[in-house]
């Protein structure tokens, strides 16, 4: 035993250096600790890219069927590709790119690479007319601070002036991203002109653009060089102002005419609006500002916070600035209240060790704890894990778990100090007796956590973090037990102690009893442990299932979608009064912002981000307090179920995780979009039988009105009049064509011609459109042409090139989706299983979003179990002993069964990491066990009283860390994220950790059908 290399020892050689080194992880530690990047929650890949394209004229069956279809037929080539998801609309088309879920963080931009040269190849076979694709591969841009100026007596433009100079005043802050304007409308000069008198006077529209693009033009003058200079020649013409255009004269047919005297020249916003954003019900404009990735947000949120001051001070009186999006204080106040959990955590730890180890025994673990975390701070900044929900979690998990390998090394040398042994060899003894069933133990509770750290899905992304700190934490707890404790341990301990294992204690007492009685009857044991695990497993069945809980942030959000034909107008009248009855006198609403026509941008990674859409807004209510939220949620959906008919009102609270929508949700796909709309209306009657549901919508179902105009031919020919005459005209009159543009300091403004409002806004006119014939003369328009009505779906989605409808519902009371979509399933494949070759019903939402989580975990379990099988094989070197150690590890599903069913609280994806990491916790106090009762029994003791001695031996160590373990996860008990996972570990660990003492005797027994001995006389 000598020869070999002994650790412990060796730390005792050389205590000034192990002293320095403590000293130096100690110092390193409290600096990463301040270096640690701050967030609210870990940064997770969107695996999403947009492309866009425009067809102007065209319908949506020609948008889809020209230009959507051939774009997501070479996507399909795409060999990372999940599924394209479009939206067409006429004469524009936008297309979801989504990769899968396994895709690997750092492939993602490199895809959308080779995404835009995929597209790019095929942009020749596209129809002649189509504008783009453009690429959006932001989609997962995260604006942390959003500012909404307002302004009272000033105009749109002049607030527009003071923001542009305001962003590039921000755009100079360090490591500040993107700065995107929000809600600001674009300036146009209208030119209104009406087409009878135009047609009256002989005047076409094509030749007013072409006077005014050859005055307004930018051509190359010319530079004149004389021997010493050149000198620029410029010639003028240019339009500066609206003035400018009134004075344009025009000469038709040797007749010169002002344009002022054929049009009406007005200077204002686009119209129809864009999309609009408001503060408290006030029109504003926004500033979204971005980081860049790998910043640290507290430090940018100062330098930022700095920089709007100044901003501030600049601004005259009458701009309001309001700060409704601010990350820096979100992610303060969460990573405080995380770090407060963590350092209560810490506490608990403390005062069990006291209270069971004594004052010098629990000072010696007192003090390995921060060792542990200032090393694993360190290990946190180089590998770049910022402090969040989830690294802190996963210290405040690994706090009760670290704590193991310091008192069983502290109890070994308190066990030889009371056999007599000397200090130094007390010490010495924890490698020699403790540090490989410690290693195995420890290794084996980080592989359970193998399915976390191998996890590639957005989930396990997401939580990837929990995988990296436990482990770090753990191996460096190892460490620490078996080279600074002993050493620890020599300074602080006594160089002698007493014996206390002749007086038990009353707990003693009582366990050596109950132990008593279990090995005597151990098949009595066995079965009545088998038979609680059947219950539980039946029991497993009454605990719902969940994917991730909804966040803890104040925040409310309000997806309001009008009928798909609505305009912005509409919406946003519609917005308005829901607002001014049930938000503007609110006193719980500490602000709200509104975004008409649009979603909000993404402030947090976890937004649910929504396309844009004239029948579209949104609305983000931060309300004052998690009770105010509940409160205000429940009034407003009762006003959204019954108020706004028509009107789809989600009322939802922020998610946690990859964002689902709402969660229960199923497709309808098929070939034909009449007969998908035929089917979605008969699987909505067969989901609307479940009572816990909300109202059920569509993505898109109700067609719109349309104007059909069918031209003569003939008879258009013979006059000189085309469709393309016709379709541009008709396109003149109602929306209007640019003409030129009138460049106003950094602006571009358009100018546009158009008909007079009264001649635009009404189908009738289109009967009296005066056409400039092939002779000069003016051509009604109803006499080469006939006008009908008819009806066309407004929207088509599309899902992997199929019409595919998306039925979706909220849940009204706290059932669990999951539960809801094991109740629906029967009659859902029922439904399904009668529709026609071509169509099919999926499941969506959180229950597809869940599975898609859990599969990688699914498949990474037999890795996990052959990691750890290998580990115990290198310590047990037998299969009988193997089977004794792993066969208690199921058996905590006992108590996660009995802690969540009361509790109420789901089985989630965290939890579930939970359960998984439960395996190795229970797995190591096995192995430490029955590694003690075979030294007994080498060492002469009687198997029985092997069994009998190491158990109680080890009931000590093994109660108090799973008192720690259990008691460290109380603090994050009560909170939404980890409530559930907190749970499961302390039922798990609690009935784990008695089975390994009760159930685990009687069982080796049965094994190795060990007898009790007789009793002389």
């Amino acid at each position: 035993m000598n020869s070999k290399f002994n650790l412990s020892e060796w730390a005792l050689r050389h205590k000034s250096l192990v002293w320095y080194f403590m000293i130096l992880a100690t110092v390193a530690g409290v600096m990463a600790y301040f270096n640690l990047g701050r967030e609210e929650d870990p940064e997770f890949t969107i695996k999403t890219m947009l492309i866009q394209a425009q067809w102007p004229g065209a319908s949506v069956d020609e948008m889809t069927s020209q230009v959507t279809d051939r774009i997501e037929k070479k996507l399909q080539e795409l060999e990372s590709l999940d599924y394209t998801k479009s939206i067409n609309a006429p004469g524009q088309a936008t297309i979801y790119v989504n990769l899968l879920e396994n895709t690997k963080a750092a492939d993602v931009n490199p895809t959308w690479v080779k995404v835009r040269n995929m597209i790019n190849d095929i942009v020749p076979n596209l129809p002649q007319g189509v504008v783009g694709p453009f690429f959006i591969d932001s989609f997962g841009d995260v604006y942390g601070n959003i500012y909404a100026f307002t302004a009272d007596g000033l105009t749109q433009r002049q607030l527009r002036d003071y923001l542009e100079a305001a962003r590039t005043e921000i755009l100079a802050v360090p490591n500040v991203g993107k700065v995107d304007l929000i809600g600001a409308q674009d300036e146009v000069i209208y030119l209104e002109f009406s087409t009878r008198r135009m047609a009256a006077l002989g005047i076409t529209q094509q030749q007013i653009v072409e006077t005014l693009q050859n005055q307004n033009a930018v051509v190359a003058s010319g530079t004149l060089r004389t021997a010493s200079e050149s000198i620029s020649m410029r010639v003028s013409g240019q339009f500066s102002t609206e003035d400018d255009l009134r004075k344009v004269n025009l000469r038709v047919n040797d007749r010169f005419f002002r344009l002022s005297d054929v049009a009406t020249i007005t200077r204002g916003y686009v119209d129809p609006q864009q999309a609009l954003f408001r503060v408290n019900g006030e029109p504003a404009i926004g500033l979204a500002i971005g980081m860049k990735p790998g910043s640290n947000l507290l430090e940018f949120g100062e330098a930022l916070s700095e920089k709007m001051e100044k901003v501030t001070a600049s601004l005259p009186i009458g701009i309001g600035i309001h700060h409704v999006a601010d990350q820096a204080v979100v992610v303060d106040e969460a990573v405080g209240g995380f770090t407060k959990a963590l350092f209560e955590a810490i506490a608990i730890v403390l005062v069990v060790s006291f209270i069971s180890l004594g004052a010098r025994a629990g000072l010696v673990v007192a003090l390995s704890i921060p060792l542990v975390l200032a090393i694993t701070f360190v290990a946190m900044e180089y590998l770049g894990i910022s402090l969040q929900r989830i690294s802190l979690g996963a210290l405040i998990i690994a706090l009760g778990l670290l704590v193991d390998d310091a008192m069983i090394a502290i109890e070994m040398m308190v066990s030889k100090l009371e056999q007599g042994e000397p200090l130094s060899k007390a010490a010495i003894a924890v490698w020699t007796s403790t540090a490989f069933p410690m290693l195995t133990g420890t290794l084996v509770t980080v592989a359970s956590f193998i399915p976390v750290g191998l996890n590639d899905s957005a989930a396990g992304e997401f939580t990837f973090s929990l995988f990296v700190v436990i482990a770090v934490a753990l191996i460096v707890s190892w460490i620490v037990a078996v080279l600074f404790a002993p050493v620890l341990g020599v300074l602080i301990l006594p160089a002698k102690m007493e014996r206390h294992h002749e007086q038990k204690g009353r707990v003693a007492q009582m366990f050596s009893r109950i132990l008593a009685a279990c090995m005597h009857w151990p098949k009595m044991t066995v079965a009545a442990t088998f038979g609680v695990f059947l219950l539980s497993v039946y029991g497993m069945g009454f605990v719902q299932q969940q994917f991730f809980p909804a966040s803890d942030r104040p925040e409310l959000i309000v997806d309001w979608t009008g009928r798909q034909n609505s305009t912005l107008a509409q919406t946003k009248a519609d917005m308005d009064e829901f607002e001014a009855a049930y938000l503007a006198n609110d006193d719980s609403i500490e602000h709200w912002t509104s975004y008409v026509g649009q979603g909000a941008k993404r402030f947090v990674l976890s937004f649910d981000v929504q396309p844009s859409a004239p029948y579209f807004g949104q609305m983000v209510i931060v309300t004052k307090s998690i009770e105010a939220r509940e409160a205000l949620k429940e009034k407003l959906m009762a006003v959204a179920a019954d108020g706004y008919p028509g009107t789809d009102i989600l009322v939802k609270e922020m998610e946690l995780g990859p964002p689902v929508g709402r969660p229960i949700q199923y497709r309808v796909s098929g070939p034909d979009p009449e007969k998908v709309r035929e089917y979605a209306t008969g699987l909505a009657a067969v989901i609307g039988t479940e009572p816990r549901l909300g109202r059920i919508v569509f993505d898109w179902m109700e067609p719109a009105r349309t104007v059909k105009v069918d031209v003569l031919q003939d008879k258009a020919r013979l006059l000189g009049v085309s469709s393309s005459d016709i379709a541009t005209a008709l396109n003149n009159m109602a929306g209007g064509s640019t003409m030129t543009q009138l460049r106003d300091s950094i602006y571009l403004i358009n100018v546009v011609g158009r008909a007079p409002g009264d001649e635009r806004q009404s189908v009738e006119t289109l009967r009296n459109l005066q056409l400039p014939g092939g002779d000069g003369q003016s051509v009604p328009l109803a006499s080469i042409a006939s006008f009908s009505y008819g009806m066309e779906q407004p929207v088509i989605w599309r899902r992997d090139r199929s019409p595919t409808i998306t039925l979706k519902a909220a849940i009204t009371d706290a059932t669990q989706p999951a539960t809801i979509d094991a109740a629906l399933k029967d009659k859902v494949e029922t439904y399904a299983a009668d529709l026609p070759a071509g169509y099919h019903v999926a499941v969506g939402g959180s229950v597809e979003s869940s599975a898609k989580s859990q599969a990688p975990i699914a498949a990474v379990v037999p890795l996990m179990l052959l990691t750890m099988t290998t580990i115990l094989m290198f310590q047990l070197q037998s299969f009988q002993r193997l089977f004794m150690v792993v066969i208690v590890a199921p058996l905590g599903l006992i108590g996660v069964v009995a802690a969540l069913l009361p509790s109420g609280a789901p089985l989630g994806f965290v939890a579930i990491l939970g359960v998984l990491a439960l395996i190795g916790i229970l797995i190591r106090n096995s192995v430490i066990l029955v590694v003690e009762i075979d030294t007994l029994q080498r060492n002469g003791r009687h198997a029985w009283d092997a069994v009998r001695e190491a158990t109680e031996h080890r009931m000590r160590p093994i109660m108090l860390t799973a008192a720690a373990a259990s008691l460290a996860l109380i603090p994050i008990a009560s909170e939404i994220f980890w409530g559930p996972m907190a749970f499961a570990m302390m039922g798990g660990i609690i009935v784990g950790t008695v089975l390994t003492l009760l159930f685990l005797p009687a069982l080796y027994l049965i094994w190795f059908r060990i007898k009790e001995p007789s009793v002389t006389a």
